[in-house]
């Protein structure tokens, strides 16, 4: 509609419904307009409305200079959005004066409407495909969805989705996690074992589960997926990117199981679910009839089932490990933050670690025994450094090489072990900690003071590598400890005489004379 045709629209419904009796504030809040807005347009003949909206049109615009240019690109490109005929302004001329986005909006859609100029885009053209042959083709995606478990709480299930193009027979399986590579093929095999059956051929999204790069079209398969296809035999298909009408079918019953099997349904566990998926699948998904093929997929799946490669079952293979090399400091960066590891683990130039991400965790290993080293979760963001606290402290060595490294200081070595192995019971995870305390505390002390605190610890049983530091650190007062002895005085110098008043006394057989008196005035 024309927007000054609108305006005057509005004039007219503000003075109608000023005529019924409407007050300002009812008339703004019926049309949604400004109660100054309604006001001005009150005050105002219908002349004078018509002159101001003829005033308007009449105005200069700030872009007028600029109209041969926006109009001749339109006329080039008629699908050209406001923001990027923003863009080609600011970059053909440096002259041009600091307008907001809305502005250069507003100034397009009057060139569009004074030029017949309106936007065009491009239609794609679709033309009806025939049914493909069975056993030909099955189409696959993924999907994920908000539920609410039995305690009202949201909890997120992410589902695989393959349906068989000819008979439209369909699977569905859910998990808790985030599908990688390895889970999309344990999901490919639930699939296959269910349809009995594998495809000729799969059509998938250009997806990160399944795909390192697309490489300009020669696609790179990740190494797990790449293996799994050959041991299946199976030809994949790959959609081009954000074109998800070339696998419609199956988009089609993400849909229809998010608005028909998921909505509403309460989550109690993903064993449970998957069970009731199964039902579903049976009594609903492939039993009605399709809307397109007018037939039941459980019927047209026992046609097509023997057109399907037999099924042999196959366990995935992890794929090699990603490398990544160890800096000096001992850490890795990956996606854009770093994570720290154990002393000792970077061992000169081209030491490596081997990364995998499991439920949300960065799990490093070493690469020749696959021996987990410590994991990270992965925070929010990029640009941080975690670290983990344990990873400042020397673990190179057994604690066991630890404890005969620290007893050979002393000059006896079985008793320091004796007292050592009661220090470790004691403190289990912090044994590496207190033999570094240990020996830090004894380096340059007098050999025979050092033997003097051993021995006063392991007679008292003190098991604390500080309390053996505070020890050392007494002075000498030649193998005794003179008792400290500390006499309270009042401030003025002397002992106060109620000081000395001892309490008084009382005497038992008072007591038992009061009792006995009771007990024979009972009788």
């Amino acid at each position: 509609m024309n927007v000054y045709l609108n305006k005057f629209m509005v004039y007219f419904e503000i003075h109608r419904l000023r005529r019924d009796g409407f007050t300002i504030r009812q008339i703004s809040k019926e049309l949604v307009l400004d109660r100054r807005t309604v006001s001005r347009y009150l005050s105002m003949s219908e002349p004078e409305f018509e002159q101001m909206m003829v005033n308007r049109s009449d105005r200069i615009k700030v872009l007028s200079p600029y109209e041969s240019f926006v109009k001749s690109r339109l006329e080039t490109f008629r699908d050209t959005p406001a923001a990027q005929m923003h863009d080609w302004l600011k970059e053909r001329f440096k002259d041009l004066p600091k307008v907001s986005p809305k502005t250069v909006f507003n100034f397009v859609s009057w060139v569009r409407r004074t030029h017949n100029l309106p936007f065009i885009k491009t239609p794609r053209e679709y033309g009806m495909v025939e049914e493909l042959p069975y056993g030909k083709q099955a189409q696959v995606d993924f999907g994920e969805y908000n539920m609410r478990n039995t305690s009202g709480n949201r909890v997120k299930v992410f589902f695989f989705l393959l349906t068989l193009s000819r008979s439209r027979f369909k699977y569905v399986w859910f998990t808790d996690r985030h599908f990688t590579s390895l889970l999309a093929i344990e999901a490919h095999e639930k699939a296959f074992a269910y349809i009995g059956g594998v495809p000729m051929e799969i059509v998938y999204d250009q997806d990160k589960v399944f795909m390192v790069s697309e490489n300009g079209g020669d696609l790179i398969l990740t190494d797990t997926f790449r293996a799994y296809t050959r041991e299946q035999s199976f030809d994949l298909y790959f959609c081009r990117k954000s074109d998800p009408e070339s696998k419609g079918k199956v988009e089609n019953v993400v849909r229809y199981v998010k608005r028909n099997f998921l909505y509403n349904r309460t989550f109690h566990n993903i064993k449970t679910l998957n069970d009731e998926a199964l039902g579903w699948l049976g009594r609903t998904a492939n039993a009605l009839p399709h809307g397109v093929t007018k037939k039941e997929p459980c019927s047209e799946h026992i046609i097509e089932r023997p057109y399907l490669t037999p099924y042999r079952p196959c366990s995935p293979r992890p794929a090699v490990p990603d490398l990544y090399a160890v800096r000096k400091d001992n850490s890795i960066p990956y996606k854009g933050n770093f994570y720290s590891l154990p002393l000792g683990t970077y061992k000169g130039k081209g030491s490596r670690v081997a990364l995998h991400v499991e439920a949300g965790e960065l799990v490093i290993s070493r690469p020749e025994n696959k021996t987990e080293i410590c994991r990270h979760t992965i925070p929010v963001g990029t640009g941080q450094k975690i670290k983990k606290t344990d990873h400042g402290r020397d673990k190179t060595g057994s604690i066991a090489e630890k404890i005969a490294d620290t007893a050979r200081l002393f000059a006896r070595e079985e008793t320091a072990l004796s007292w050592m192995a009661l220090l470790r019971k004691e403190k289990p995870r912090y044994i590496r900690d207190q033999l570094g305390m240990i020996q830090k505390a004894i380096e340059g002390k007098d050999p025979q003071k050092v033997e003097h605190a051993l021995k006063y610890c392991l007679e008292k049983a003190i098991c604390s590598a500080s309390d053996f530091k505070a020890i050392l650190d007494l002075p000498d007062t030649g193998g005794k400890v003179a008792p400290k002895i500390r006499v309270l005085n009042p401030l003025s110098g002397k002992m106060p005489e109620n000081a000395l008043i001892q309490p008084e006394k009382s005497n038992i057989g008072e007591y038992e004379e009061i009792l006995n008196t009771k007990t024979k005035s009972n009788k």
